[in-house]
């Protein structure tokens, strides 16, 4: 049982790189085989995790548990690895140190997780995973490095290590634990927002947890979009809902008028239903990252996630 159609048996794994170097080469990323598996991935998520809380029961499997060991490592080197004393505020270089351990570290990270039989996908899978945690020269973290997690997932589903059952642990277990660690890289060596827009732009780090956050509160019995602006629902609910958490954080960082900070949130919280801000997330997504060439010139194909376009 796949979340992502896959015929593991006739991957010839291989390193991924990048194939979208110029402006017309987006067409070629809109019809590969990758964007379909990607958005299928996002999707079926979605709706996976439609009206369930973050705190209900689901399975929770050997590599779901392996996972999670594996973004506790990389928690743990936070902490081993603390921000330098340096004259600038932004961009502590001790981010390169912790880097650099990832670097050397992730293909027996990810080899830890793969059953035996698959060992030979590691070096590949393992190039999202170095993608999914920001750019060391730039000490930058963006919705780039989100969508190189969810195509580390979305490769771990493929190959069959993650399954359908897997759905929601992989929400609300493991792409939650590795928004925890990605809010403490932000905090802790103080990351800029990677190609961010600013006041315009949805959030300076995160999107994908707003899309499935949303799709979380669809028919809530009471929470409704204009309530998360407020701070007495959110320290109330934010446990239950991804959403919630996201502005929790939002909160905590920013300083003055919600409507200032975090002006297209915002104008999101008039949006009348939970299902119209997810629908309208998505559009946006696909709009402001995916079909955006400096968001996307970065992002790596190989045999999971492959540029070949679509068979009809």
């Amino acid at each position: 049982k796949h979340i992502v159609p896959a015929a593991y048996a006739n991957f010839n794994f291989q390193l991924p790189k990048k194939q979208i170097s110029m402006v017309p080469d987006m067409g070629k990323w809109k019809r590969s085989q990758a964007y379909a598996d990607y958005i299928g991935f996002i999707l079926t998520l979605n709706e996976a995790v439609k009206g369930k809380q973050l705190t209900c029961a689901y399975p929770c499997s050997e590599t779901v548990k392996k996972l999670l060991s594996l973004l506790g490592t990389l928690d743990r080197w936070i902490d081993e690895t603390p921000p330098v004393d340096q004259p600038s505020r932004f961009g502590n270089k001790a981010y390169r140190t912790w880097y650099a351990k990832l670097d050397q570290e992730a293909e027996t990270l990810v080899s830890d997780i793969l059953p035996s039989n698959l060992s030979a996908a590691a070096p590949e899978i393992a190039v999202y995973l170095k993608e999914a945690v920001g750019n060391s020269t730039r000490i930058d973290y963006g919705t780039g490095h989100e969508a190189a997690f969810a195509a580390f997932l979305c490769c771990l589903c493929k190959v069959g290590a993650l399954r359908v059952e897997d759905q929601l642990a992989i929400i609300f277990k493991v792409f939650d634990r590795y928004l925890q660690v990605m809010r403490k890289l932000q905090k802790t060596y103080r990351m800029e927002p990677a190609g961010s827009q600013g006041v315009w732009g949805l959030d300076d780090f995160q999107f994908l947890p707003f899309i499935w956050g949303s799709s979380q509160l669809i028919d809530h019995p009471t929470l409704e979009p204009r309530h998360f602006v407020e701070e007495k629902v959110v320290n109330e609910h934010h446990q239950d809902y991804m959403f919630l958490e996201c502005i929790k954080f939002i909160n905590e960082m920013k300083t003055g008028p919600f409507a200032e900070h975090s002006n297209q949130l915002w104008n999101i919280s008039a949006v009348p239903t939970w299902a119209k801000v997810n629908q309208g997330l998505i559009r946006m997504y696909k709009a402001e990252c995916l079909e955006k060439f400096p968001v996307i010139q970065h992002f790596k194909f190989g045999s999971l996630l492959s540029i070949q376009p679509v068979k009809p």
